[in-house]
């Protein structure tokens, strides 16, 4: 889907809807770097992402049983110009690089996530291809690969070469 230049927010950002009312809902951003954020209420904010930022939205839901919802996407803010996939929350919508639900796997992406900041890294700059695998390898059951110093020195390498 292409978006018009109607449906691309706040001259290209791209918006994420976050929530959180105690014990029931939380919409939160685990890693990225906002460039704007709107306050709409004590339960609710909107923050903007400039193209080609990478961030990581994390939705958790409950009710009076336990946990019914438990989701982790990982997106790439694309241009006004470029086709992008729908994700609920997100306005107009992203480039998915990993998308997982239930508990289990996401608690792995947050252990993965942690490993990534454990190497003095920040998520955001982590190679894309690394997060397709994880979604990947989680999807098929399998175990996803850690990332690495000299995984991390080769994507860099291949960006400098191809830009």
């Amino acid at each position: 889907m292409t978006p018009s230049p109607q449906s691309t927010p706040r001259g290209g950002l791209t918006t994420v809807e976050l929530i959180w009312i105690d014990k029931r809902i939380e919409h939160r951003i685990r890693f990225g770097r906002p460039a704007h954020e709107t306050i709409i209420d004590k339960r609710r904010r909107v923050v903007g992402f400039a193209s080609g930022s990478v961030f990581a939205f994390l939705r958790w839901a409950a009710n009076d049983f336990g946990t019914i919802v438990s989701r982790i996407d990982i997106v790439r803010a694309v241009l006004p110009a470029e086709p992008y996939q729908t994700l609920p929350y997100i306005r107009p919508g992203g480039e998915i690089l990993l998308k997982i639900a239930g508990w289990d796997k996401v608690e792995r992406v947050l252990q993965l996530i942690d490993a990534i900041e454990a190497l003095g890294l920040d998520p955001v700059d982590a190679a894309p291809d690394y997060w397709r695998q994880i979604h990947n390898r989680l999807a098929a059951g399998g175990t996803p690969y850690a990332y690495s110093l000299e995984q991390h020195r080769a994507f860099l390498l291949r960006r400098r070469a191809t830009s």
